[in-house]
């Protein structure tokens, strides 16, 4: 997902790298093959689809970048409506696909609430917010630390020990984000009126 954003971002949004940011995310890019692991996919039509989700996740956020830089638009409201919209075909699938009313419990409403209000609502308001307020490159990169986190909380919520392969992915991701975060100095300049550069800060220092 996050290297559709950064092309995207590259052709919509004129954002550029410099030669050592590129290199950085070919490190990633290298790691998160390592971590997914490709090669043991069949290509079949869930691969297909996980592909189109990767293309328009980082779409919405170039158009959501693009949004707020030509209109107003408040991040609670702009949340509620893409929750609101990307609920229907989620309802038009589930209604396809009905086998049965779901078995009320504890634990299913929890999981429910958990999804609904911390993993969806408030995890896009945040990442708009971010998006909003640095590069888009930059801000796409820093999800790549989903996986990483995704492996170290299997190992330790289920004992799911990542493998060499595994754990070197992990360490090339790590080991390529934050080069491009740090390359240049420009990667992490925020947007907006209170925004301050790397290099101001840098400068500051000095």
């Amino acid at each position: 997902m996050p290297f559709w954003l950064l092309l995207m971002a590259w052709l919509v949004l004129g954002e550029r790298l410099g030669r050592s940011q590129w290199a950085a995310v070919a490190l990633a890019f290298s790691g998160l093959m390592l971590v997914l692991g490709p090669w043991r996919l069949h290509g079949g039509f869930s691969d297909f689809l996980a592909v189109g989700a990767a293309v328009s996740w980082a779409a919405s956020a170039v158009v959501a970048k693009v949004l707020r830089k030509r209109h107003t638009v408040d991040l609670l409201s702009l949340t509620a409506w893409q929750m609101l919209l990307g609920s229907v075909p989620l309802v038009l699938v589930a209604l396809l696909a009905w086998s049965g009313p779901p078995v009320w419990s504890g634990a299913f409403v929890g999981a429910l609430a958990y999804n609904v209000v911390l993993a969806n609502a408030l995890a896009w308001l945040l990442w708009l917010f971010v998006l909003h307020t640095f590069r888009a490159g930059t801000a796409g990169l820093a999800s790549l630390a989903i996986p990483v986190i995704g492996v170290v909380s299997a190992w330790i919520q289920l004992g799911e020990r990542p493998d060499a392969v595994e754990a070197f992915g992990m360490a090339a991701i790590v080991g390529g984000a934050r080069p491009y975060d740090v390359g240049g100095g420009e990667a992490l300049r925020p947007h907006g009126a209170g925004g301050v550069t790397a290099r101001a800060r840098g400068s500051r220092r000095a």
